[in-house]
């Protein structure tokens, strides 16, 4: 078994002619690390997280899920990858409003037509924090315990990787906190992967690693960092793109 969960090799992504998104990145992301990936406006962050996860195509280069290599794979695999090894975490937590708690975090099952382990299921409505809410409907919930479904629904099928994508932007520093801890209990606590994209430095904070990107391209990443240190980073990197300008 390969001991990275995500791997990144040379990869570049261009839409159209003039706009390069991605500029050979190269990078591995650990199994059984929070790795957080940041950058000014237009660095490439989400085209990163959507290349890594299968969600959009490299122009070139080359993207592995474990020893997956996505490039080989036409798009009802690509599909099938993602909805067995992949968990997907967004702002907007996308959930159905028809559908109760327990619904919600089914879905992906409910999709894919199988059968869902009972007792995991359980314990993963137990780990997030809503085993008495179970048969509410998402406009009964708060926006933290709205992210907390899709953080369920994301871990359910355990998944070899969770991809957060800005998790905690449309919540409040309270509730945010919460979840980025319940995130980070899933990395040491079932040993998950999770790749998260953020702006926030604080959010940041709670992650193993801190990838930095500028201009489609990896320029810095720290290591078990405070939020002032990866502020700080962030403003350097800010600094140097405006002198670039």
């Amino acid at each position: 078994m390969a001991t990275h969960a995500v791997r990144l090799n040379a990869v570049t992504k261009t839409y159209g002619k003039q706009v390069h998104a991605l500029r050979g990145v190269t990078v591995d992301l650990p199994r059984g690390g929070f790795t957080a990936v940041m950058g000014p406006s237009g660095s490439g962050k989400s085209t990163f997280l959507h290349c890594a996860a299968g969600l959009d195509t490299p122009t070139s280069g080359t993207v592995h899920i474990g020893d997956t290599e996505l490039s080989r794979m036409n798009e009802t695999q690509l599909t099938e990858l993602r909805r067995d090894k992949a968990g997907f975490v967004f702002q907007a937590f996308n959930l159905i409003p028809a559908l109760n708690v327990t619904e919600n975090v089914l879905l992906p099952f409910r999709l894919a037509g199988r059968r869902p382990d009972h007792a995991w299921l359980g314990e993963v409505i137990e780990r997030v924090g809503l085993g008495g809410r179970t048969g509410h409907r998402p406009s009964e919930l708060s926006g933290g315990q709205q992210q907390r479904v899709a953080i369920a629904r994301a871990l359910v099928t355990r998944p070899e990787v969770v991809f957060a994508d800005e998790p905690t932007g449309a919540l409040d520093t309270q509730t945010a906190a919460e979840v980025l801890t319940l995130l980070r209990q899933v990395v040491d606590g079932t040993g998950q992967t999770v790749v998260m994209v953020t702006h926030d430095p604080v959010a940041a904070s709670y992650a193993d690693r801190v990838l930095f990107l500028a201009d489609g391209m990896l320029v810095d990443e720290v290591y078990a960092a405070d939020p002032r240190t990866i502020a700080q980073r962030m403003t350097a990197l800010g600094r140097a793109r405006a002198v670039a300008c």
